[in-house]
């Protein structure tokens, strides 16, 4: 069963409604990047994660040098997510868009109706 063209217009908006702001994942990008900040506010909260570990390890080995390293690796991936958060917020809307046709589809499945079981003597 396929959706109806209303259905898919009210998923769009719902889609637009609900998908994370491109402006708001730049925003957090570049003041709050090396904290990962962009990474937690599109769900991606593992990467979020390891980019604060670098940067908290980097500074506290910086002192041995060794931070420089991992202060270096999570400066080159702050620039790398400047171009991966258009994808990072077209897959999170694609994922978005298929739970909610997954959901539409679903409410509009035919039900079976319960069969009756018919005891002798009663209606």
């Amino acid at each position: 069963m396929a959706l109806s063209t209303q259905e898919q217009i009210l998923i769009e908006q719902r889609v637009m409604n609900e998908a994370k702001s491109v402006g708001a994942a730049y925003l957090l990008w570049f003041f709050l990047g090396t904290l990962g900040a962009h990474r937690f506010y599109l769900g991606r909260t593992g990467s979020g994660l390891a980019q604060l570990a670098l940067l908290v390890v980097g500074w506290l080995t910086a002192a041995i040098v060794i931070g420089f390293g991992f202060l270096i690796a999570l400066g080159i991936w702050w620039i790398v997510d400047a171009f991966l958060i258009p994808g990072m917020i077209s897959e999170q809307k694609a994922q978005l868009r298929y739970q909610l046709s997954e959901h539409a589809l679903l409410m509009n499945a035919p039900v079976d109706e319960p069969k009756r079981t018919v005891i002798p003597g009663h209606s």
